[in-house]
């Protein structure tokens, strides 16, 4: 069993701990509704009873649907894992968000430095590639050759190395 599903699992079983406490102290005799503490009639049993049932299945139906929700999350990641590579993706190299990073993240970075063009080199030559590599930097992150020819798979999977080592400080600009 994988990690990330023990850690949800034992967050649901903490958070249906947590609701059953908050449940029973809400429905405890020793807790009467606010209407019967300040003497206020109830227009009839059933009407009382429908209200107690109602406090006390709303966490449990909130709960059912987080871990429904949670469900449907679980097997769109194991769904999608299921479609990559080994590497992770059809290129080979694993997606920015095999190591933690989002594409969203990455994209506006690249939209900032090139334009989100792989193959960009600015004026002078010293930086390249969509997230504008400088060759050190580049080399730094396991990559070799020039980072404009290299694809755009491996070129985001570079700068999601980067950015896990160094968050946005090698884009000052673009990265804040």
């Amino acid at each position: 069993m994988s990690v990330a599903r023990r850690k949800l699992i034992a967050a649901a079983t903490a958070l249906g701990l947590c609701l059953s406490v908050v449940t029973q102290a809400i429905g405890a005799p020793a807790h009467p509704p606010a209407k019967q503490r300040s003497g206020a009639r109830q227009s009839g049993a059933t009407h009382a009873q429908r209200a107690e049932l109602g406090i006390l299945d709303w966490p449990g139906h909130r709960l059912q649907r987080s871990l429904e929700v949670a469900r449907r999350q679980v097997e769109r990641t194991q769904a999608s894992r299921a479609g990559e590579s080994t590497h992770g993706s059809a290129s080979g190299y694993p997606t920015p968000e095999s190591v933690g990073v989002s594409s969203a993240t990455l994209d506006a970075i690249a939209s900032c430095e090139s334009g989100g063009n792989p193959a960009a080199v600015s004026a002078d030559g010293t930086y390249r590639g969509k997230y504008q590599f400088d060759y050190g930097t580049w080399a730094s992150v396991g990559g070799s050759g020039d980072p404009a020819a290299a694809p755009e798979a491996e070129q985001d999977y570079r700068a999601a190395l980067l950015y896990v080592r160094a968050s946005s400080s090698p884009w000052p600009i673009c990265g804040s």
